[in-house]
């Protein structure tokens, strides 16, 4: 993956952040796409460098056409054509009732979450014009894409939306060797579960639903993301890849 550039969103911090660095342990070229904490991108460049990649960053707002354009145009002026984008990207969910939630909350998780993940992995296609050949698109969702709570409505549906778009990309983009995926992670020790990070009691109370017994960490998701985007993965495309320690299978349990 040496020859390869990749892009990633939300690069700054957590999930996105760890797959830049993993990324950039195999050599590749890593656009370190951020919205608006240059410090945090400069720490996750650095970190690429020293893992053995060449780093670029650059601000982006995921859910505006224009900077998405821009930002792309970024890239491909010094590398050319991204070969892997990873939508790491995205807000938590907020927690409000959907009889509570105002329109300004639901647009603007839906404008982040599922719409920047559109124009984004939209302008990647689009860079690369119609000529066939290996490329990856890693959306990063969630469990909560079909295993719902209450308060999530806004982050839910985003998900849930996240998966029909790659299942269709995945049949679009196919016969031109774009493989798409989704990976679902479940609790991640990242920025935003920063209370789990914090309190080791309340850490405590979420870890005990998971079989696993402990909370996940963003550089396991960066190591499947890793794996998503090389060859030995080349015939998987469409999948929706759970990471989450076996939390999802608790769901129904208990009543």
């Amino acid at each position: 993956m040496a020859s390869q550039t990749v892009i990633v969103t939300g690069a700054e911090s957590g999930i996105g952040a760890a797959c830049a660095e993993a990324f950039g342990a195999t050599g590749a070229r890593v656009a370190v796409l951020f919205h608006s904490d240059q410090v945090a991108a400069d720490v996750t460049a650095g970190a690429v460098r020293q893992a053995g990649g060449e780093a670029m960053t650059v601000q982006v707002a995921v859910d505006d056409e224009g900077s998405v354009d821009q930002a792309f145009g970024t890239v491909e002026a010094q590398w050319g054509p991204a070969d892997v984008l990873v939508n790491s990207a995205g807000l938590n969910m907020s927690g409000v009732t959907v009889r509570d939630m105002t329109l300004a909350q639901w647009q603007r998780l839906i404008d982040t979450d599922l719409t920047g993940a559109f124009l984004t992995s939209r302008r990647f296609l689009t860079g690369r014009g119609k000529a066939k050949g290996d490329a990856t698109i890693l959306q990063i969702s969630s469990i909560h894409a079909y295993a719902m709570r209450a308060g999530g409505a806004d982050y839910c549906a985003a998900k849930g939306g996240l998966t029909n778009l790659v299942d269709t990309l995945a049949i679009e983009e196919a016969r031109r060797g774009i493989r798409v995926n989704a990976i679902e992670p479940g609790m991640i020790l990242t920025p935003m579960n920063a209370k789990a990070q914090t309190d080791p009691a309340y850490r405590a109370s979420l870890e005990k639903n998971i079989p696993i017994g402990r909370a996940g960490k963003a550089s396991e998701v960066a190591d499947l993301a890793v794996f998503l985007a090389s060859d030995k993965a080349r015939y998987i495309t469409g999948a929706r890849i759970v990471i989450d320690g076996g939390l999802s299978l608790m769901q129904a349990l208990g009543a």
